[in-house]
């Protein structure tokens, strides 16, 4: 009743072997799949349309408040007033006190632009 401690580990470890490599030559054989799909000019992937409204909800509410009423970051509304297409955009894009730069896609800035210079 002596046996070896050390034979369990060495079927796990040999399991895990055979496994990583049985994976790896799966997923050559996906990547390949997709690189075929994508020569066919078939679309791999659905690019959504930018929601100006959705992104803020996402990203932005949580500073400037569910309602635009501000919080730690200052209230939106009306921010089309105070401040013009170009300096919401500058703000956007390199930040302002504790906004960091870079929250919206820079493909995007324009539409968040729009929509934060309409809001009432």
């Amino acid at each position: 009743m002596n046996r070896n401690p050390l034979i369990p580990f060495f079927i796990i470890m040999a399991f895990g072997i055979v496994l990583t490599f049985v994976l790896s030559f799966k997923g050559l054989g996906d990547a390949k799949e997709m690189a075929k799909e994508k020569k066919g000019g078939e679309k791999t992937e659905q690019t959504a349309e930018f929601n100006p409204e959705q992104f803020y909800q996402q990203t932005c509410s949580g500073c400037h408040g569910q309602n635009y009423e501000g919080g730690v970051g200052p209230a939106l509304k009306g921010v089309g007033e105070r401040l013009s297409a170009d300096q919401i955009k500058d703000v956007l894009q390199n930040g302002r006190g504790n906004m960091p730069p870079g929250l919206v896609p820079a493909d995007n800035i324009d539409a968040m632009t729009k929509w934060l210079a309409g809001l009432k």
